[in-house]
């Protein structure tokens, strides 16, 4: 049995080997002719180039895990059912849970191995990949830093920090702008419980205004709503692309801790769960996945040829509806928990039945 397990692993490790790095070859491929043209116009050296494209890599192995672990098993298993291995293990009383427990067993090893490289690996090659395409590339420099749940910028004549939920909405909560004067002395503070920016025009809700006077004293005027004129527009506040694959499994957690609203914190969370269920999404996917190149095989008479491409189209079509529920635990409508894995006990659950069944 120690032999047939150690035979099928090696197949599984071989075959996942070749699986991932044809698709980290098909999107390196896709990614520099997109891209290419960027660093030519601004005369970028080729090494900077290679080296971009070799950080992006462990970017698409945490985006293709869940895809290549489902590949790798339903490859191995086919292979075994292509040339009648399979019949003849079952024929000599080996019962099917014995024949794919190594496969599993991998599938999991491998999910552990892609965790912990989104732990310690993905936030530097991300964070770096960002700086040479932003700065070096776009020319674009972020004015600030994320710390704690805030965004902190340096602007022309101050500074502002403020919570920022959505960075695609003008919305900020907990807004706040400092400036100084020529001797480095506090002049200006205005703070705010929400801020707005809409029509060219910054509305704060909620907040006060204190001003230095002559003698060391200020100023304080508390207001309801105020609109004001500041030298930043919300374009200034550049956010890099992927900015939450900068932050550790860690930061994360972290970060659920350090938000002040109940959306924010239900947001952070759903960051957090997600990263985590997406990691292990290949799992529940092999486990469906197995059992079905069985059936197609039993149905239709062929293997291969046919369940790579029903357990490609499972696969993205079980994407599609973890991340439809990842966009509804970050708008609030479920339970961050539940919505990281919903899909993983549905689809596990299920595949675990087809398999007893198979088995039968």
């Amino acid at each position: 049995m120690i032999l047939l397990h150690s035979y099928i692993l090696r197949n599984f490790i071989r075959n996942l080997g070749m699986i991932m790095v044809s698709f980290i070859t098909i999107y390196l491929l896709i990614d520099f002719f997109e891209k290419i043209d960027n660093f030519l116009e601004k005369g970028k050296s080729m090494g900077l180039i290679v080296k971009f494209f070799l950080l992006n890599i462990p970017f698409i192995i945490e985006q293709m895990s869940p895809v290549c672990i489902l590949l790798a098993g339903v490859v191995t298993l086919g292979i075994l059912n292509h040339s009648n291995e399979l019949i003849a293990l079952k024929a000599c009383g080996v019962p099917l849970k014995k024949i794919t427990r190594p496969i599993i067993a991998a599938g999991l090893a491998c999910t552990l191995l892609f965790l912990a490289m989104s732990q310690v690996v993905l936030p530097k090659t991300v964070s770096a990949t960002n700086r040479i395409w932003n700065k070096e590339v776009k020319g674009r420099v972020a004015l600030g830093i994320y710390r704690n749940g805030r965004y902190y910028y340096r602007g022309a004549e101050g500074f502002y920090s403020f919570a920022r939920p959505d960075p695609h909405k003008n919305a900020f909560n907990y807004f706040s702008y400092a400036a100084w004067d020529g001797d480095y002395r506090l002049n200006r503070l205005i703070s705010a419980k929400y801020a707005n920016w809409d029509k060219d025009v910054w509305s704060l809700y909620g907040g006060q205004i204190q001003e230095a006077r002559d003698g060391g004293a200020y100023s304080t005027k508390v207001f309801r709503v105020r609109n004001l004129d500041f030298p930043e527009k919300p374009d200034s506040f550049f956010v890099p692309a992927y900015h939450t694959m900068e932050l550790s499994l860690v930061d994360l957690f972290l970060e659920t801790k350090n938000k002040r609203s109940p959306e924010e914190t239900t947001k952070a969370w759903a960051e957090f769960y997600g990263r985590i269920s997406y990691t292990f999404l290949g799992l529940p996917l092999l486990l469906l996945g197995l059992p079905l190149l069985l059936l197609v095989y039993r149905k239709w008479g062929r293997d291969l040829s046919l369940a790579i491409p029903v357990s490609c189209g499972m696969a993205f079509a079980c994407w599609g509806v973890w991340a439809t529920l990842q966009s509804l635990a970050k708008a609030s409508y479920l339970n961050p928990l539940t919505a990281a894995v919903s899909v993983h006990l549905v689809m596990g659950i299920a595949g675990f039945l087809l398999l007893l069944r198979e088995d039968v």
